[in-house]
């Protein structure tokens, strides 16, 4: 297998000397899958191992909510997500853990069922994959280490990172005893996500990538949104950026491009992009290919099973 680290000061390095420079590169987001038989995420994965990607982004959400959350069903998945030829990077859903108090789903103790997705997938700051990369995470922050599914990587002139919001209103549900961890996972979400847009721009680095499980647009913000907060610094931090922001998500399973955020001022902060995933019953894989020669529109979507429409440049 072969290994490679991404570090703040690597990755500049290599980028100078043309050993990680990309001036077109491609990459795939999937979520919601499987929904069904794990057959599902086996066929999507033979699909992308033909295509020519540099690695594939999995937005969390590997069962049903009404689903059990056993172990057995995560050492399937895990053990599927290494089949993929290329770099697999996975962030975490909500029927994953958020979910699991559910009598269908098995009646497990939320906040065990988080440690347990912790402990078998991001054991190490590893990617899944036949072919591996080492990861930034944010197990080496001593404040906020507990949350090791935070992760960040780069590719030529562009930063990714995954944070750890989730549906189900990111877990704030104060009937709830899980909601207990809500307040430690949002800190540490904000942290990683002012960090990594320190990290781009002492890169220099052309666009921003942010992945989740989280439609964090399903609701307007307010004291009972789960991502009231996250909006306001994720607002703060784009409109400072400037450059072109991707933000991938899941959890609503209908493919969407549009522009929702909107600054302090509540006009549309045009220089994000938002792409949902589209998954449940219908899974398929957005394909992004970045052009580094287009710094002002460097993405161009398109979904791998539409075979009749040409991609088109957001």
């Amino acid at each position: 297998m072969r290994y490679l680290l991404f570090s703040a000061l690597a990755s500049v390095a290599a980028t100078v000397s043309g050993a990680v420079c990309a001036a077109t590169f491609t990459f795939a987001a999937i979520g919601d899958v499987p929904y069904g038989p794990p057959e599902e995420l086996s066929a999507l994965t033979s699909q992308l191992n033909r295509q020519p990607l540099a690695f594939t982004l999995h937005l969390g959400d590997i069962k049903t909510g009404s689903s059990r959350c056993s172990d057995d069903v995560y050492l399937k998945i895990r053990a599927l997500f290494n089949e993929f030829d290329k770099p697999l990077i996975y962030t975490p859903g909500d029927n994953e853990w958020t979910d699991c108090h559910r009598i269908p789903a098995g009646s497990y103790d939320p906040l065990e069922r988080l440690d347990k997705v912790r402990s078998l997938f991001f054991a190490t700051p590893e990617s899944f994959g036949r072919q591996k990369w080492l990861l930034q995470s944010q197990r080496a922050d001593p404040r906020h280490g507990r949350h090791v599914e935070n992760l960040r990587w780069f590719h030529g002139k562009v930063s990714f990172a995954t944070l750890h919001l989730v549906g189900s209103n990111n877990n704030w549900q104060p009937e709830l005893p899980s909601v207990t961890e809500f307040a430690a996972r949002e800190e540490a979400n904000l942290v990683w996500l002012r960090d990594t847009f320190a990290v781009a721009r002492a890169r220099n680095d052309m666009a921003v990538v942010l992945a989740m499980q989280a439609d964090t647009f399903m609701s307007e913000p307010g004291p009972a949104s789960g991502f009231t907060r996250w909006l306001k610094v994720l607002a703060e931090e784009v409109a400072t950026w400037g450059k072109p922001v991707l933000l991938l998500q899941g959890d609503s399973h209908h493919y969407r491009f549009d522009r929702p955020l909107r600054g302090a001022d509540g006009k549309p902060l045009a220089n994000l992009q938002r792409v949902v995933v589209p998954g449940e019953r219908h899974p398929d894989a957005v394909l992004i290919e970045v052009d580094e020669a287009q710094p002002t529109q460097p993405f161009r979507l398109r979904l791998m099973g539409d075979t009749s429409a040409s991609s088109a440049r957001r």
